[in-house]
């Protein structure tokens, strides 16, 4: 049986203060095994991108636990969690979050040079090299195109060998065709290295191409893909 890659108990969160306080996970349990595509759905506003935040160990729960790879981070520093990150994980956002003034191989590098990888720009040559832009590598980001500029993105995700990736509207910038593109790309580097992929995204033709689809409502998961739908209780 495949491993357990990734364990959420009764994940709570509440974000905000005073009379903006908002619930926004409510005692999530979830289970996702190792190199599955998992897809989070739901309407804006549902938790769906803040549950992927908790999962990129972006967000802190305020209580329950979180346990990656072994790895808890709901108990861990922040020193240590930014290092787990930067080794585990891997994230692509929709809005690229490239360094302006930077070459699309510094991009990749830098980030690896500053986790003390060896060989970071070699590395970062590699990944950019297999994601079509071996001869894009000292282009500036206003210079590439925004299909190009999230594939730099992905290479620099890729970069570090995560265990996990991460992906947030990763085509929610990008027209149909180039969104397709960037989209066959993320699948068949996901398939490539048998990572697990969890991808939040409005587009349903998308979402479909996961292995697993959860669905979010008000904070809580109605369907986890695996028992089916569950009923929504309104909180009192």
């Amino acid at each position: 049986m495949t491993k357990t890659i990734i364990t959420l108990k009764k994940a709570d969160l509440t974000l905000g203060s005073a009379a903006a306080r908002v619930h926004v996970l409510k005692g999530i349990d979830l289970d996702i095994r190792a190199g599955e595509s998992v897809g989070i759905v739901g309407p804006s506003g549902s938790g769906k991108s803040t549950l992927l935040m908790v999962l990129a160990g972006l967000e802190r729960l305020d209580s329950g636990e979180i346990v990656i790879a072994d790895a808890p981070l709901h108990s861990l520093s922040e020193d240590a969690l930014a290092d787990f990150r930067g080794k585990n994980i891997g994230i692509v956002f929709q809005s690229f979050h490239l360094i302006a003034n930077m070459t699309a191989l510094e991009n990749v590098a830098v980030p690896l040079e500053l986790a003390n990888v060896r060989n970071a720009f070699d590395i970062a040559r590699q990944e950019l090299t297999a994601v079509g832009l071996g001869e894009r590598l000292d282009h500036y980001p206003g210079q590439l195109s925004g299909g190009e500029q999230q594939r730099v993105a992905i290479a620099r995700a890729l970069a570090p060998s995560p265990t996990v990736l991460i992906a947030d509207e990763p085509t929610g910038n990008l027209d149909t065709e180039t969104g397709r593109q960037i989209a066959d790309l993320l699948f068949s580097k996901q398939a490539e290295r048998g990572m697990t992929m969890l991808l939040v995204t409005h587009d349903v033709s998308l979402a479909a191409r996961c292995s697993r689809q959860i669905r979010v409502r008000s904070g809580e998961i109605v369907d986890d893909g695996v028992s089916g739908l569950k009923p929504h209780v309104v909180s009192a």
